[in-house]
């Protein structure tokens, strides 16, 4: 990993603790020695970053850094910590990780500091919901939808019938006790729905499909009848 990207990793972590963290347990988080950690410490201070703390103690990253303006109501801080909740269950693992990171960028870039008020937000999604597993074929289904690429997959239907297809994917449905991927079928020659769960093997093939991924999503709504604000 180039130096860069360590810093940008170093703010992350940063911007992740609500109290100062050791250089050791910053060390430890991104597989470096401590010394790394302070040379890159004095690097970011160097470069304006708002730090607080030193050597021995710990360290933290003031609010207010890259994005001072952004300002939060009551309501939204809470409807954007109960979606990171419900990610967290529902979401797959690399979702989850990523819905924490997004909170406390959001949480440090604004002038006042917002990790304790989210920290003691009182919003909680079903005590007794399930956290899905983290399928195999979730990360790289994703990535496929967003890179708009087509995928094989062998896939088991309600009755343990496999088969071999050749899908485009656009959509993915966080359902409560599944995850379900819409797709356009080469084999059938229309819209599908798969479960996540079901499928066997997958492959991404490094081939755009020829239908743009929101001209799917249109007529996948249409069929379906689901609103554009759904």
């Amino acid at each position: 990993m180039s130096r860069a990207g360590r810093l940008f990793q170093l703010m992350d972590a940063l911007r992740g603790n609500r109290r100062p963290v050791t250089a050791a347990a910053l060390a430890q988080q991104l597989g470096v020695s401590e010394r790394t950690i302070y040379r890159d410490m004095q690097t970011l201070a160097e470069l304006g970053a708002p730090l607080q703390g030193e050597a021995g103690i710990g360290y933290m990253l003031r609010a207010g850094f890259f994005l001072p303006p952004l300002m939060f109501g009551a309501d939204e801080l809470e409807a954007l910590v109960l979606g990171a909740r419900w990610v967290k269950r529902q979401g797959d693992g690399e979702l989850a990780k990523a819905a924490a990171s997004a909170l406390a960028k959001i949480a440090t870039a604004s002038p006042k500091d917002l990790r304790d008020s989210m920290a003691e937000t009182s919003l909680w999604v079903p005590i007794g919901m399930d956290e899905l597993p983290d399928e195999t074929f979730i990360t790289p289904t994703r990535l496929a939808i967003r890179h708009q690429h087509k995928m094989r997959i062998s896939y088991s239907d309600e009755r343990g019938r496999v088969s071999e297809r050749v899908v485009w994917p656009f959509a993915l449905a966080y359902m409560e006790g599944k995850r379900l991927l819409a797709a356009w079928c080469e084999m059938r020659e229309a819209l599908r729905h798969f479960r996540i769960d079901r499928i066997q093997a997958a492959d991404t093939i490094a081939e755009r499909y020829p239908t743009p991924r929101h001209a799917l999503l249109k007529v996948w709504r249409a069929e379906n009848r689901i609103r554009e604000d759904a």
